[in-house]
């Protein structure tokens, strides 16, 4: 559910970028921050690690326009990928309006893809979530190396939801606003069905 702010007319989004370690995620949303207008951005907070780039999340929160009068403002995080630190990713899903399920594409990496894929239902199950409340984009990441899956293949193994589906290289930035774009726009028409 969207934080509204009646007294400076604003309503706060927030979208979770998940999957696994090293797919995407932190790209994503550098990739946003480096593209957008400044006036539009606020300042991109990224935590790393040895391991990973972010421990706990990325947070860009991002002026998109208006909605029935009132400015929107989209907060962008990530959660981390290693499997360790579900309290953190249990953290970071609280009042979540959108996600964005982040697939490496790379064949190698399928079992983590379907690994953090479950941890993402049952997290959301855990915490009480209703999916179809809820904005839901599945990006197929890193969509330029040679050694990867279909794109059907992984839209069968990952989107049992018939959610809609980008294809991205998050380091080019191809498909990067078109996953951003489907789900704020998700996450809108849902607020107004509510």
């Amino acid at each position: 559910m969207p934080l509204i702010n009646f007294a400076a007319r604003e309503i706060n989004y927030k979208i979770v970028y998940y999957g696994c370690g090293l797919c995407g995620k932190t790209t994503n949303i550098q990739y946003i921050h480096k593209k957008v207008n400044p006036n539009a951005r606020g300042k991109l907070v990224s935590i790393a690690t040895e391991e990973e780039r972010t421990l706990y999340f990325d947070f860009l929160p991002l002026s998109l326009g208006t909605v029935k009068g009132m400015k929107t403002r989209f907060h962008l995080y990530t959660v981390p990928g290693q499997s360790y630190y579900n309290a953190s990713r249990r953290l970071v899903l609280q009042g979540v309006d959108g996600l964005v399920m982040v697939a490496d594409s790379q064949i190698t990496r399928l079992d983590e893809n379907v690994e953090s894929y479950l941890n993402l239902w049952d997290n959301l199950l855990d915490q009480g979530d209703d999916l179809s409340r809820l904005g839901f984009v599945i990006q197929l990441n890193k969509r330029d190396l040679t050694d990867i899956f279909s794109a059907e293949d992984l839209k069968e193994l990952l989107n049992h939801t018939n959610s809609p589906v980008t294809e991205a290289c998050a380091l080019t930035g191809q498909g990067v606003f078109e996953t951003l774009k489907t789900v704020c726009k998700q996450v809108i028409a849902k607020t107004g069905q509510a």
